[in-house]
C-alpha cells in the first residue's frame, strides 16, 4: 500500500468549511497597482490640473474652438494610464500561469493544487526541491530542510516526526508528508515580510526633471497669469473673453506640453519594440532605467543555463560499463530525490534489467555530499562528490577527475560498498566504481545574449560557483 495514502486528508465537506471560515492560504504578496491607483496616478497630476484650469477658463468664455490643446493632455495621459493598465493585466495573468502547486492528499486521493487553494490541516507531501508554502507539523518521513531564507542561516536542518516546518523553507533532501497549521498572514514568513514589502515608485531621471520644471513653472505661471490678465482688462479695456484667451495662449505657450508628449511618444515605441522581442514593460519610464544599465549580474544556473543537467558520458574504472550502467538505470529508479543530478541519471540511464529492491535509502544532502541506496543483494551504492567519498584516496583519482573538471564537466563517482548504509557516516569500506560526467544546459541563445550586451557596453558579471 502506498505510504502517502495511509492518509485520508480531508473531506470535501471539511475543505468548504475551512473555506466558509476563510482558512485559506491565500496570497499576502503585495499585488500590482488597481486599475483605480494606476488612473488616479496618471490624471491627478500636477500637470493635469494646470491645463484643465487654463481649458476651463477659456471654456467659461465661451470660446470654444481654443481649447483643442487640452487633447494633447489627454492623448498624454491616455498613452502612460493604457499601457500601464495592460501591463498590470499581463502580469496578473502571468501570476497565475506561474503559481506553485502542491501535492495534497484529500479524500484519500493525491492531488495537486495551487498553493493558495491550501487549507488548515490539509494533508501535503513534499519531495526534495519543494519549497514549503505554509507552516507545517512532520506527520511522516524525514528530511532536511534549508532555511536560509527566512533565517540567513545557511545550515541544513533535519526534521522528523512532530518538527515544525517553515513556510519560505525548502527540503534539500529527503520527503515528508506534513499537516498545515497556519495560513495566510499567519504563516511566519508572511509575518516577518509584511513590514518589508512595498510597491516602489519609479527612479527616473526624465521624469524628476519634467515634475520640477512643471512645479516651478506652476509657481511662475499661476502669479504671471494673473498680472497678464488684470493688465489686459483693466488697463488696456480689452473684453473679458479675449483677456481670457489672450492670457491662456501666453501660459500655454510657456508648458512644455510638447516635450511632454514627444518623451511619452518616444517611450512608447521603445516599449513596442521591446515587446516584439517578448519584453513587458510595467512602466513607460523603466525604458530608461533600461537604458542607464552599464553592469549587469547574472547567476549562471536557470540563467545562462536552463537549470537542468545531461550526463555526456561515463567512465568505468573496471571496464565493466554494462554492470555501471545497470547499477545506475537501479539507483535512478529507486532513488527518492528529484535534484537535476537524479534526473539527469534517470534520462540516460533508463534500463534497469536486474531484480535488485531498494532495503535503505540515504538521500542527498548538501552537507555530507553524497546519497546512496543499500539493496537486497547485500550491496550498497553511493554516488557524490569524489573528494567527499574518497577522501584520502582521492589523490589517486584527483589527477584524472581534475582533467574532466578543467574541460568544464561536473564529475560524480559511483561507488560500492558491501555494508549497510547508516543515516550520515560512510561506510568503513568503499570501492571506487567509475565517474560520471555531467554538464550544465546551456540556452540556444545564451552566447547571442551576451554577445549583444558586450557590443553595447554593458559588463557582465556572473555570480556563481
Amino acid at each position: 500500500m502506498n505510504e502517502e495514502l495511509e492518509f485520508f486528508g480531508l473531506t470535501g465537506d471539511e475543505i468548504q468549511k475551512r473555506i466558509d471560515e476563510k482558512l485559506v492560504n491565500y496570497d499576502t504578496s503585495i499585488p500590482t497597482k488597481s486599475i483605480k491607483r494606476i488612473l488616479c496616478e496618471n490624471f491627478f497630476t500636477l500637470f493635469n490640473f494646470l491645463n484643465l484650469f487654463l481649458a476651463l477658463a477659456v471654456f467659461l468664455v465661451g470660446s470654444y474652438k481654443n481649447i483643442l490643446f487640452i487633447f494633447i493632455i489627454i492623448i498624454n495621459t491616455a498613452i502612460s494610464t493604457i499601457q500601464e493598465i495592460h501591463s498590470k493585466k499581463l502580469v496578473d495573468k502571468l501570476s497565475i500561469l506561474s503559481a506553485s502547486k502542491s501535492t495534497v492528499i484529500r479524500n484519500g486521493k493525491k492531488e495537486k493544487i495551487s498553493i493558495n487553494d491550501l487549507v488548515l490541516d490539509d494533508i501535503v507531501v513534499f519531495n526534495t526541491g519543494d519549497q514549503i508554502p505554509t507552516d507545517s507539523i512532520v506527520l511522516k518521513g524525514e528530511a532536511l530542510v534549508n532555511e536560509s531564507f527566512i533565517t540567513g542561516e545557511p545550515d541544513s536542518i533535519s526534521k522528523k516526526y512532530g518538527d515544525t516546518i517553515l513556510s519560505g523553507s525548502y527540503l534539500i533532501s529527503g520527503k515528508i508528508i506534513a499537516k498545515v497549521i497556519h495560513v495566510g498572514e499567519d504563516n511566519y514568513s508572511a509575518k516577518i515580510s509584511k513590514e518589508a514589502k512595498y510597491i516602489k515608485k519609479v527612479k527616473s531621471e526624465i521624469m524628476i526633471s519634467l515634475r520640477k520644471i512643471i512645479k516651478f513653472l506652476t509657481f511662475v505661471i499661476i502669479p504671471l497669469g494673473i498680472l497678464l490678465f488684470l493688465s489686459q482688462y483693466y488697463m488696456q479695456g480689452i473684453s473679458l473673453q479675449d483677456s481670457v484667451i489672450q492670457t491662456v495662449a501666453a501660459v500655454i505657450g510657456m508648458i512644455p506640453e510638447g516635450l511632454i508628449l514627444l518623451t511619452s511618444t518616444v517611450l512608447t515605441l521603445s516599449v513596442i519594440r521591446l515587446s516584439k522581442s517578448k519584453v513587458l514593460v510595467q512602466d513607460l519610464y523603466c525604458i530608461e532605467t533600461l537604458a542607464r544599465v552599464d553592469t549587469l549580474c547574472l547567476d549562471k544556473t536557470g540563467t545562462l543555463t536552463k537549470g537542468s543537467l545531461i550526463v555526456k558520458d561515463y567512465i568505468s574504472f573496471n571496464d565493466d560499463k554494462d554492470n555501471m550502467y545497470n547499477i545506475l538505470s537501479n539507483i535512478g529508479k529507486c532513488s527518492e530525490d528529484e535534484n537535476s543530478t537524479i534526473q539527469a541519471i534517470r534520462n540516460y540511464f533508463n534500463s534497469p534489467n536486474s531484480n535488485l529492491v531498494p532495503i535503505r535509502k540515504i538521500s542527498f544532502s548538501s552537507e555530507t555530499k553524497w546519497s546512496g541506496i543499500t539493496f537486497n543483494n547485500d550491496e550498497s551504492y553511493l554516488i557524490g562528490a569524489p573528494e567527499f567519498l574518497l577522501k584520502d584516496n582521492y589523490k589517486n583519482y584527483e589527477n584524472l577527475i581534475e582533467k574532466y573538471l578543467l574541460e568544464g564537466f561536473r564529475v560524480l563517482l559511483l561507488a560500492k560498498s558491501n555494508e549497510i548504509l547508516s543515516k550520515r557516516s560512510l561506510p568503513n569500506t568503499l570501492e571506487p566504481i567509475g565517474i560520471i560526467l555531467l554538464l550544465d544546459e546551456i540556452r540556444e541563445n545564451a552566447v547571442e545574449t551576451l554577445e549583444y550586451f558586450y557590443k553595447q557596453d554593458v559588463d557582465i558579471k556572473i555570480i556563481s560557483r
